[in-house]
This record gives structure tokens, C-alpha cells and sequence, in this order.
């Protein structure tokens, strides 16, 4: 039996994988990867690599073992054919007999067309017959946290936001729930709405960064339509620039706030505050 995680290298992922070996010994985790050179560390430290690609079905022949526990982690490339990518997943561990495959998803409200794909995915795996867990991610502070260069640049935090609020949290702590999921019990067929313990506005956040930094960094709000036009003007593709703008529309609405508790629960501690992400972000 092994503990399998998807796009292991992936930003998700390589969180996913260091709690794994804090919780079971290397030899039981398999780290499936497009590039094994990039996972030549986890190799060193033990882990089986397994070299995959979601749109070539054939290199997912063989690769789970019935009484796998596997983690689908969602495929990135949006606008692309993730569903069938997932597809491709969800068919070799039914047709390998795993013991449980969890799958990365988005909250049950989001309505915005960045959940489209994941509730098609969702569909597919309950229809699969395969014992299942639906980790419904919310937002990850690192949305916001990775990208402060402009912010700081500008001395503003620029948003469709209107005065809706988001919970997020940081990736290790979807991780942590993730983790909990896999090396736990009594888990199959659950679904878990994850996000951060205290939401917050962008009005918030534009005050948190502007007194870490001493700087005064304003919120100005814009229309979704605006805002596609600013990320496409900054070199964001414009179907992506769109899809972030859709999902500022969705926080605007309140479908990002998650008060489930559920990712406190399963990480066995609080979740990671908003302020102690910017904190680390600005010293990086």
C-alpha cells in the first residue's frame, strides 16, 4: 500500500509530501511527477517517483496498486481540458482498486467559471464508484501574498472585490488537511468545505500591508470588466485575466467565506493567520 500524491512538485504538493514523511516512512509515498528531475530530492529521502503526465492517460497504467490512498491534486492549466485530465486519474485508480482517492476541488457556493471544472471532475469521481474524499479548497493567502511587487509598487491593492470577505488560508494548511485525510481512517465519502478560521475584506488586507510596511497601501475597487482589462494589460492571458476577475465577482457575493471550521478540524490547529502570511511574504 502506498500514500500517492499527484503533481507532487507543485506548489500544493511539495507541502503535501513533507508533512506525509513527518507522518509515515518514505518508502510509502509515491510522488507522481511530470519531471523527475525535479523531484530528485524526494528520490534522495527515499520516496518512489513515478513520471505521469494528466494528458497522457497511458503513463497512469500500472501506477496505483489496489489499496492506494491517492491524492488528486487539480490540474493547473486552466482553460485547458483538466476534466479529462482528471478523468484520466480517477479511471486508473477505479480500474486499480484504491482504497480512497481524494481530489482537490473548489467551495460548494463558488459559482464563478473557475469551479466549472471542478464540479465536472466532482461528478465524474462520484460517479466512479471509487471510495472518495472531496477536499473543497477555499483561497490560498499566497494568491495575494506571492504577487506583492505590484501592490508595493503601486501602493495599492487593486480588486472586484466590493466589500466582500475571503477565508483563506495558507497552502500548508490545505496540505495539513489533506495529510490528516490520507493517513487517517473513516474519511471515505466525505465531503469537507476547507478555508481559514477569520475571513477578511481587501480593505483588511490593504490595512495589514499598510502597517507592516509603514507605507500607506490603499484598496481601490474597480469593476470585474476593468479589472480583466488591467490583468491583460499586465500579461496576463486574457482568459485567466477573466477567470480572476470572475472569482473577485464571487468573493463580492460571499461565496468565499467558509465558516465549516472543517480545515481547523482535520489540521489539528488553528489555521494560519492572514497577518502572519504577509509578514513572511514581505521578509522573502
Amino acid at each position: 500500500m502506498s500514500i500517492v500524491v499527484t503533481g507532487a512538485t507543485g506548489h500544493l504538493g511539495r507541502h503535501v509530501v513533507e508533512q506525509l514523511l513527518e507522518k509515515v516512512p518514505a518508502e510509502q509515498v509515491t510522488a507522481v511527477v511530470r519531471d523527475a528531475r525535479k523531484a530528485a530530492d524526494l528520490a534522495g529521502r527515499g520516496v518512489r517517483i513515478a513520471v505521469a503526465d494528466y494528458s497522457a492517460p497511458e503513463t497512469f497504467d500500472g501506477l496505483f496498486a489496489a489499496g492506494d490512498k491517492v491524492l488528486l491534486i487539480s490540474g493547473n492549466e486552466v482553460g485547458g481540458d483538466r476534466v479529462g485530465q482528471h478523468r484520466t486519474v480517477i479511471d486508473a485508480a477505479k480500474a486499480a482498486g484504491v482504497a480512497l482517492l481524494a481530489y482537490t476541488s473548489a467551495p460548494g457556493p463558488l459559482t464563478a467559471a473557475l469551479a466549472d471544472d471542478h464540479r465536472a471532475t466532482e461528478e465524474i469521481l462520484l460517479g466512479a464508484g471509487v471510495p472518495y474524499v472531496l477536499l473543497r479548497n477555499g483561497w490560498y493567502h499566497e494568491n495575494y501574498t506571492e504577487n506583492l511587487a505590484p501592490v508595493l509598487a503601486h501602493h495599492a491593492v487593486l480588486a472586484a472585490a466590493g466589500e466582500g470577505r475571503v477565508s483563506s488560508a495558507s497552502r500548508a494548511d490545505y496540505a495539513a488537511a489533506a495529510v490528516a485525510v490520507l493517513t487517517g481512517e473513516g474519511h471515505e465519502n466525505r465531503t469537507y468545505e476547507l478555508g481559514g478560521d477569520e475571513a477578511w475584506s481587501l480593505a483588511e488586507y490593504a490595512a495589514e500591508l499598510s502597517r507592516q510596511t509603514g507605507e500607506e497601501i490603499v484598496y481601490t475597487q474597480v469593476t470585474p470588466e476593468a479589472l480583466t482589462g488591467i490583468l491583460a494589460g499586465a500579461g496576463v492571458p486574457e482568459p485567466m485575466a477573466a477567470v480572476l476577475a470572475g472569482v473577485d465577482a464571487s468573493i463580492e457575493k460571499g461565496e468565499l467565506v467558509v465558516d465549516s471550521g472543517d480545515l481547523s478540524r482535520l489540521a489539528g490547529r488553528p489555521t494560519t493567520p492572514l497577518a502572519e502570511a504577509v509578514t513572511a511574504a514581505l521578509k522573502g
